[in-house]
Parts: structure tokens; C-alpha cells; sequence
């Protein structure tokens, strides 16, 4: 068994905390060498907001930056990156993601994969868990925040045509 990643273990943080404000627990951080610069947190729910996804709470809270300081750094995320904040990443060249889970929902990691950005997936159970609690008690906000349509079920999973 490895040893824990402090920087997976800081987005789970994030995570936790969201749940803890009544939000969707997913969290994420901006890390360059071994320094978090920026911290985010799913806040749909807390802040009535349509984007506020962790990855882009993240990219909002570390703010305007030079081109080459987001080329240097890795996101690391609770989870799957959705079409929104994949195209973030790749607009700002951030070259690696590390994901805490995918079998929740699985974003748009071969479409990093393809645009030469590399991804881990840790498999994390605490990840997991923590999304997969707040899915059975709230499908309806999940489904919100993932953009299922009025009347469409599902708990995860890619995305269709």
C-alpha cells in the first residue's frame, strides 16, 4: 500500500467540507512542485451558481495567472472532470490530473488523454463513498449538477450523444 498523497487527501478535504455547507462533495486543488496554490470546492448549491464545479472553483480561486505558471501545475480532483472543466484544463494547458474516482461518473478523461494531457486515476474508496452517500440521499441535485435533462435517471456514467 502506498503512503497517502497529500494533495489527494487536501482535495478530499475540499470534498468534505462542501458536504459539510450542504453542497455536493467534490473538491480539488492546483498544485506547482509541492506547493497547493489553489483550492476549490463543488459550490453549486452554497452559491446558486451553474459552473461552480470544484475544478473551476479551484481555476476562480487561484485567479488570473500567466499562461506558463498553469502549464507547471497538476489539478488533482475527488472526480472524473465533466465537459466543462475538461475544457478548462485543456484551455489552460494544465498538463496532469490526478482523479480521486471514476466509477461514479466517468467525465471526459480520454479527451485529456487525446489532447496530451496525462491522468492518473487512484480508484480512492473515501472518494467514492463520499459522493455515493450524497447521490442516494440527493439524486435530484446530482442529476443537476451533472446536466441530465427533466425526467432522465442515472447515477453516473459518461456522457451521450
Amino acid at each position: 500500500m502506498s503512503s497517502p498523497d497529500p494533495f489527494l487527501e487536501a482535495a478530499i478535504a475540499e470534498a468534505r467540507a462542501g458536504l459539510a455547507e450542504g453542497g455536493i462533495p467534490i473538491g480539488a486543488v492546483i498544485v506547482q512542485g509541492d506547493q497547493i496554490l489553489a483550492r476549490g470546492r463543488n459550490r453549486r448549491i452554497q452559491w446558486g451558481s451553474a459552473i461552480r464545479h470544484g475544478e473551476m472553483d479551484a481555476l476562480e480561486n487561484l485567479g488570473r495567472q500567466p499562461a506558463s505558471l498553469y502549464r507547471s501545475c497538476t489539478l488533482y480532483t475527488t472526480l472524473s472532470p465533466c465537459p466543462m472543466c475538461t475544457g478548462a484544463i485543456l484551455l489552460y494547458r494544465i498538463p496532469r490530473v490526478v482523479i480521486g474516482e471514476n466509477r461514479t461518473f466517468l467525465g471526459s478523461e480520454e479527451l485529456l488523454r487525446r489532447c496530451g494531457v496525462a491522468v492518473e486515476v487512484r480508484d480512492d474508496a473515501e472518494c467514492r463513498e463520499l459522493l455515493g452517500a450524497f447521490i442516494r440521499r440527493s439524486p435530484l441535485a446530482w442529476e443537476e449538477d451533472i446536466g441530465l435533462r427533466e425526467g432522465e435517471r442515472g447515477a453516473g456514467g459518461s456522457f451521450g450523444p
